[in-house]
C-alpha cells in the first residue's frame, strides 16, 4: 500500500506536529499526546475532555476549540489513549467548574477513562462522564460491551460544549451530552476495508463486488455483508435501520459522515438518498452535515447518524463553533 508517511512508528507523532504547525490557536504536546485549547482553563467553564485511537480524524483533536471540546487525547491508531494522558488533560484545563469526560464505548476507552477519573478525583478535579453508544448495527462487537460509539460523537461534543460555552453548570452539560446520546442512532457501512500503518493490508477481506452493512469505525465487522448495492438502496436499508430502532416525533440532525475515502460527491449524492427516505417516512429534517468528520483512515463508505433535538438542542447545535474540523458562526 502506497501511504503518505515516514514509517509507521511515527504516524501520529508526525500528525501531532502538523497539527500544531497549522493551528497556533491550540497547544500540542507531542510527547504526552494531549491536545488543549490556548486559552484553557476558561474561568469558570465547564471543560469538555474526549479522546479515543488516532485514525478517526478530525475526531477528537479536530473538535478542540471554542464551542467544542477544551481538550482531546489521541492514541496509537485505533488504540485508546491511557489515563495519564486524560488526568493531564483534565489538569491543564479544569478551571474549577469541572470535567466533563466523552467516551466512545469501547472497551479500552471505558476502563482507561474510568480511571482517569478516579486519578483527577483524588487530585482535586470534580468529573463527570457521558459514554456515547450509538451505533444500531450490533451489540457485544469485537471492541464492545454494548453498542458502539460512532456518529453521535460529534454531535454529543457540539451540543455539549455549546451548553458548557454557556456558563451551565457540570450537572447540566452532563445532562445535555447524555441526552443528545440517548436521541442519537447511527449506521455505517463499508465499501472496502480499512489498511493500519503498521499491519499494511486491510483490515479484513471485502471481495470486489461486495459491501459490509453496519460496519464500526475500526474495521470491525458489521451485521451482513451483501452484494454491491446502490446509493439509494444503501440509504433504505441504513436509515430504515435507524427508524426501526428510534422514530423521532421532533425534527431531527442528519450526519452523513464518510469513513475517510468517498469523495464529497458520492456523499451529497448518498444525502440526497438519504433525505428522500426521511421525507418518505415523515422526519423532519432541523439540519444535516455532510463530510468526513468520524473516519476509519482509508476505509470507503459512509454513516449515517440521526439526533432528534428540541430547541435548546437546536439552538446549541446553531451556537458559534472555532476548531479545526468544525466551524461556523464566527
Amino acid at each position: 500500500m502506497r501511504m503518505l508517511i515516514n514509517v509507521p512508528e511515527t504516524v501520529v507523532a508526525d500528525a501531532l506536529r502538523g497539527l500544531a504547525a497549522a493551528h497556533p490557536e491550540l497547544t500540542v504536546d507531542v510527547e504526552n499526546r494531549v491536545i488543549v485549547r490556548r486559552d484553557a482553563p476558561v474561568a469558570g467553564k465547564v471543560a469538555l475532555v474526549s479522546g479515543g485511537g488516532s485514525g478517526h480524524e478530525p475526531l477528537h483533536g479536530g473538535f478542540v476549540g471554542p464551542g467544542m471540546l477544551s481538550a482531546a487525547c489521541p492514541g496509537e491508531v485505533f488504540t485508546s489513549p491511557v489515563p495519564d494522558q486524560m488526568v493531564r488533560a483534565a489538569a491543564a484545563v479544569d478551571s474549577g467548574a469541572g470535567v466533563l469526560f466523552i467516551v466512545k464505548n469501547y472497551t479500552g476507552d471505558v476502563l482507561n477513562f474510568d480511571m482517569a477519573a478516579e486519578l483527577a478525583e483524588d487530585e482535586g478535579i470534580q468529573v463527570a462522564k457521558v459514554l456515547v453508544d450509538d451505533d444500531v448495527a450490533v451489540t457485544d462487537s469485537l471492541y464492545t460491551a454494548g453498542r458502539r460509539g460512532t456518529g453521535a460523537t460529534l454531535f454529543v461534543e457540539k451540543i455539549a460544549g455549546a451548553a458548557a460555552d454557556e456558563g451551565m453548570p457540570l450537572e447540566r452539560v452532563e445532562a445535555i451530552a447524555r441526552q443528545v446520546n440517548e436521541n442519537s442512532r447511527s449506521f455505517g457501512v463499508a465499501l472496502s476495508a480499512c489498511t493500519t500503518y503498521a499491519k499494511g493490508s486491510p483490515t479484513f477481506d471485502l471481495p470486489s463486488g461486495e459491501l459490509e452493512l453496519g460496519i464500526g469505525i475500526h474495521g470491525e465487522p458489521g451485521r451482513e455483508r451483501r452484494a454491491m448495492m446502490t446509493s439509494g438502496e444503501i440509504a433504505d436499508f441504513a436509515v430504515n435501520a435507524l427508524l426501526e430502532d428510534r422514530l423521532p416525533r421532533n425534527p431531527v440532525l442528519v450526519l452523513v459522515n464518510g469513513m475517510g475515502a468517498t469523495p464529497l460527491l458520492e456523499l451529497y449524492g448518498f444525502n440526497a438518498e438519504v433525505q428522500r427516505v426521511l421525507g418518505d417516512r415523515g422526519v423532519a429534517v432541523a439540519h444535516t452535515l455532510v463530510g468526513n468528520y468520524v473516519t476509519s483512515l482509508d476505509m470507503a463508505g459512509a454513516s449515517v447518524t440521526l439526533c432528534e433535538i428540541d430547541e435548546e438542542l437546536l439552538r446549541l447545535w446553531n451556537a458559534p463553533v472555532r476548531t479545526a474540523g468544525l466551524r461556523w458562526g464566527v
